[in-house]
């Protein structure tokens, strides 16, 4: 079998099985692994992937021969590798997942001591060069060992320690664990809280028989909206395949955008304590922006994706960051995201709000702050479509450049930004209190983009 560095990306390695990621370069990364990042005992686990326990096999000889110790978690979510990383004090974690890729897919996430990520501008890039065209190190003279831990108790009392549990009303809530890693974990939790769950979807399976996990994609929705609305739940939640995003639905069944659950979260934190820092992406703003404030807290802008947000918190000691695409960020989870905390942390607020109903909670904010949500177009030259709206929008709009293409006037708004692996531009346009406007500006950027 042949190995191919094709999969390293920006944050993570990801391919087809076996063509692109496989065995023997799962080996190879474990091999090189501990002496690129001095790591002497790491963290492994493997989502719901069919092809996840014989790529662990090889990672762990790998490891194992290299002199490294090993603890083996089993099937968990990309977050419960950050969590042992970080709790058990590890000199590292790999996470075997393709997170909410195509079922042929499979891939790898790294970290190092303290949960801190491993990617492209911090360590990614050695790897790949190694596996690529290193020679193996010599084995170690004493091999490591391989330890099996259930750290599952210990996950859910940390992730049910940002709520008050005995504050919690006995809500009604459909759960859909898109057939991924989530369902034993919800089962555990289940037995912590006053909540009737509803389960959709809930059995482990790498087949993806019901589809593949990714909330996202509005064709994947349907099923927790009409569990919802059957069922009469207060409200719907649905995870991708490794959990580490969870993604909400009102007691009516409508989706919840991610840009507004922001806001929300940053309004849980800030309930708690005022003055603390909360930091968000700038591909949709104006809403975020006025809770925090509102709240008494400091609106931080981050470049997206998930290393430059944990920088940026770490930099800051933000207590909070969150991304419109539902990835949300926690001090106290180590500066990593979970898509545990924040389904938790908006039931909470139900529970303590006057307000009966998820809907009447974010009705407002989305009267407030209409937006497009995140549109994609493929374009053949990326760089001169941005260069074209620049120069057409700048004239009379405010223009920042901290991730993309931003510009603002008085009463709307835009981002475009390329995609980091596709000739692909993604746009977000958001408005002050006056959807027509949002629409008839999406309209007119996608016909400019679109050309």
């Amino acid at each position: 079998m042949s190995y191919c560095t094709k999969s390293f990306g920006a944050y993570d390695i990801r391919g087809i099985y076996p063509e692109t990621i496989n065995e023997e370069l799962a080996y190879r990364i474990g091999r090189f692994f501990p002496e690129l990042f001095a790591a002497k005992k790491v963290v492994v686990g493997n989502d719901i992937r069919l092809s996840g326990p014989a790529i662990k096999k090889a990672l762990l000889n790998g490891l194992v021969e290299s002199g490294c110790d090993v603890i083996d978690i089993g099937q968990c979510g990309t977050e419960m590798i950050y969590f042992a990383t970080a709790h058990l004090h590890l000199d590292g974690g790999v996470m075997i997942t393709a997170s909410h890729n195509p079922r042929e897919y499979n891939g790898m996430k790294f970290v190092r001591q303290g949960a801190r990520p491993i990617s492209g501008d911090a360590g990614l890039r050695n790897l790949e060069k190694y596996v690529a065209d290193g020679d193996l190190p010599v084995s170690a003279d004493i091999p490591g060992n391989v330890e099996l831990l259930d750290i599952t108790e210990d996950y859910v009392k940390h992730i049910l320690s940002y709520i008050d549990v005995a504050a919690l009303k006995p809500l009604k809530v459909v759960v859909n664990a898109g057939n991924g890693a989530a369902g034993p974990i919800l089962d555990v939790m289940e037995k912590y809280l006053p909540f009737e769950l509803v389960k959709v979807h809930h059995q482990p399976d790498g087949n993806f028989p019901h589809g593949v996990p990714n909330p996202l994609l509005p064709d994947n929705r349907e099923d927790t909206a009409k569990a919802v609305r059957e069922s009469g739940a207060d409200a719907g939640v649905a995870w991708d395949g490794d959990f580490d995003r969870c993604f909400m639905f009102d007691e009516q069944g409508h989706f919840i955008e991610g840009y507004y659950m922001v806001g929300f979260l940053a309004k849980a934190f800030l309930s708690k304590k005022t003055g603390e820092k909360i930091i968000y992406d700038p591909r949709l703003t104006w809403n975020t922006e006025e809770i925090v404030r509102e709240n008494g807290g400091v609106p931080i802008m981050s470049k997206s994706g998930h290393a430059f947000i944990k920088q940026k918190m770490r930099e800051e000691n933000a207590v909070y960051g969150g991304e419109m695409s539902a990835h949300h960020y926690f001090r106290d989870f180590f500066y990593c995201d979970s898509g545990m905390i924040p389904w938790l942390l908006v039931l909470e607020l139900l529970s303590q709000s006057k307000k009966k109903t998820l809907s009447g909670l974010m009705k407002e904010r989305i009267q407030h702050y209409p937006c497009s949500g995140e549109i994609n177009s493929k374009v053949k030259d990326a760089d001169e479509v941005l260069a074209r709206i620049e120069k057409e929008y700048s004239a009379e709009g405010k223009v920042t450049k901290i991730d993309g293409l931003s510009v603002e006037f008085p009463d709307w708004r835009f981002n475009l930004r390329k995609s980091n692996t596709e000739p692909m531009l993604r746009l977000n346009v958001e408005s002050r209190y006056n959807e027509k406007l949002m629409r008839e500006k999406t309209v007119e950027l996608l016909g400019k983009i679109r050309v």
